[in-house]
């Protein structure tokens, strides 16, 4: 026997020990799932929560009534396929015919030289490209449709085409092809231990595993700012974070940031922490760190947030450190809140926030960006049914619509990485953060959805009433600083942009590169992204835009200088613990380490 067929060999009760192992972790995972699903109620003949079915049957009318432009639109793409086919056999010929179509730029699907390179693949990726643009242009310019459904159609049309993009496929990604031949397979039948691991630990569900989730652990290498739990009840915990200057300023600082993620995206690592940052400018900081709930909160609603939150956090900073006035932050949802809760106190006369700054903060929701695809009655009716079962919504529905919006960096790539390419994930703080989804209480979401995406409410002078207190976003007169992102699909900056003509204070507006979250996560020696700040603000974003001035590196400086006038006099530092308020455990407290699939600490246990 030769030393290559020995090898080969040797390898087979290896190949056999993987195959046995692959096929009993699959029957008992079909076990698991057919037990499931006999536990579950069936779901009401002809269902149909996303609402597809009607927009489709809207569209092939539409599309009936114009058979000449659809004629037109199959003839260019006909044509369009012919100089494909010319293209290529010049190609082959030994030509070097210019391309019919190429990728947009940052398409990192066909980054492999092998799409350029080789004819068969390259043909391939064009006639993939020809197809997608031929059935996008062609959703996203139907007549008479109304603009909430030709919106979701174009949505859900972009997913059916990143789903059947070549790249995708064993057989049509040179990339895979090669891994394939290289290790005689290998990368597939390690692709199919991750893929059985994900659906194992999805319970049935598919739950791609985008980082190394065993090597990070919250509060050991990540979110390791230094600080202390010094308040808390059932909906959050309040931590106040260790100086790290002799002085600070007297005013506190609030971060109030969204409950749809964890607070650590600002504290992934002491390099990119803002919380860090904040500390080291001087700022006595603090930050709310939401429950992760379960069945027992699903009572609470929207006002217990706004009461059990902001204003419960605002009576233990002075109870903390003596001070009444504070500045705050809200960020995405938590700025939502901030921005109600500031109206209500408008009303009540409670003046103790001095000064807020908001990130990538929606409050007319008109145009809600690609989010809003998903919020129409049918659908809202269906996750109103699921909530009713649970009590919540499951932080891995939220987690698979926000990566929906970008699929093909957060769902595609590591179908391919991790299944495809039999590859492990690379280790990635933020991608950690992202895999560490929260649940939303049923109320409560209920009542955002409904009230501010579907209605837009908010925005209406008495449209909302918190509390028994009608609220009108008008009588917010405080100075107001904005950062919202060029690249931002969960709140389009110029759809955040609108609350300038609303508030009645000072205001500064900021632009930073990038999207929701690396365009706030910037900090200043990264030398990334930039900013953009114009002093006029005129109604239409696009006017302030172009009148504004480009600015290098991070925004976090601008916000800075613009804050600490507004902060007060310097006085000693103030050390967690020491004052008003005991230390109940270190940060980043029980909460923040609390996943989806455990059950919350007890809020009269700050040690659990």
């Amino acid at each position: 026997m030769g030393e290559q067929a020995k090898a080969v060999a040797a390898d087979e009760p290896d190949t056999a020990a993987v195959l046995s192992e692959i096929a009993g972790r699959s029957q008992k995972l079909m076990h698991d799932f057919m037990e499931r699903q006999q536990l579950l109620e069936p779901a009401p003949p002809g269902m149909d929560p996303l609402g597809l079915g009607s927009a489709m049957v809207e569209l092939g009318a539409r599309l009936w009534s114009s058979p000449a432009e659809v004629m037109s639109a199959q003839f260019s793409l006909w044509q369009d396929y012919l100089r494909l086919w010319n293209s290529t056999t010049s190609r082959l010929l030994g030509g070097e015919p210019e391309a019919v179509v190429v990728p947009e730029r940052g398409d990192r699907r066909f980054k492999d030289a092998a799409w350029e390179e080789n004819p068969v693949f390259d043909f391939i990726k064009q006639s993939y490209l020809l197809t997608s643009r031929f059935l996008l242009k062609t959703v996203s310019e139907a007549d008479g449709l109304d603009e909430k459904t030709q919106a979701k159609l174009a949505f859900y049309t972009r997913q059916f085409v990143d789903a059947l993009a070549p790249s995708n496929f064993v057989a049509t990604n040179p990339q895979v092809l090669r891994e394939t031949i290289d290790t005689k397979g290998e990368n597939l039948l390690k692709g199919l231990s991750h893929l059985l691991e994900d659906l194992e630990r999805g319970k049935g569900r598919l739950s791609i595993k985008m980082t190394d989730l065993e090597a990070f652990e919250v509060g050991r290498n990540i979110a390791t700012t230094p600080g202390k739990v010094v308040y808390q009840n059932d909906l959050m915990q309040l931590i106040q974070y260790e100086p790290t200057t002799e002085k600070q300023y007297k005013r506190p600082l609030l971060i109030v940031p969204p409950w749809i993620n964890k607070f650590y995206i600002l504290d992934l690592q002491p390099k990119n922490s803002f919380i860090k940052y904040c500390c080291d400018q001087g700022f006595t900081t603090f930050v709310v760190s939401w429950v992760n709930p379960d069945a027992k909160l699903a009572h609470k609603s929207f006002e217990d947030y706004m009461r059990d939150g902001i204003l419960a956090a605002l009576d233990a900073i002075e109870q903390a450190v003596g001070e009444k006035a504070v500045n705050a932050i809200g960020y995405c949802l938590g700025g939502t809140l901030m921005a109600s809760t500031l109206a209500y106190m408008a009303t009540k006369r409670d003046s103790r926030i001095k000064a807020v700054t908001f990130f990538t903060t929606l409050v007319d929701f008109k145009q809600p960006g690609e989010l809003g695809v998903f919020i129409d009655e049918e659908q809202l009716k269906a996750i109103e049914a699921q909530m009713s079962r649970t009590g919540y919504l499951e932080g891995a529905e939220m987690a698979h619509t926000f990566n929906m919006l970008r699929a093909n960096d957060l769902i595609w790539s590591f179908v391919v990485n991790n299944y495809l390419l039999g590859k492990e994930p690379f280790p990635f703080d933020l991608l950690y953060w992202n895999s560490d989804s929260t649940r939303m209480p049923a109320t409560m979401h209920s009542f955002y959805l409904r009230k501010f995406y579907h209605e837009n409410k908010l925005v209406e002078p008495g449209g909302i009433s918190l509390c028994g207190v009608p609220i009108d976003l008008r009588k917010v007169k405080l100075p107001v600083y904005w950062v919202s992102t060029r690249e931002d699909h969960i709140a389009p900056w110029q759809s955040t942009y609108a609350a300038t003509r609303i508030y009645q204070g000072p205001k500064r507006f900021v632009l930073a590169g990038s999207g929701h979250i690396a365009g706030v996560v910037n900090p200043p020696h990264s030398g990334k992204y930039g900013y953009w700040v114009n002093d006029e603000l005129p109604p239409d974003p696009a006017d302030w835009l172009a009148g504004a001035t480009e600015h290098p590196g991070s925004w976090w400086d601008d916000w800075r200088d613009w804050l600490k006038p507004k902060s007060g006099a310097l006085v000693a530092a103030r050390v967690p613990g020491e004052g008003g308020l005991p230390a109940l455990e270190d940060a980043p407290g029980s909460y923040a380490k609390i996943r989806a699939d455990t059950a919350p600490a007890s809020p009269a246990d700050p040690s659990a």
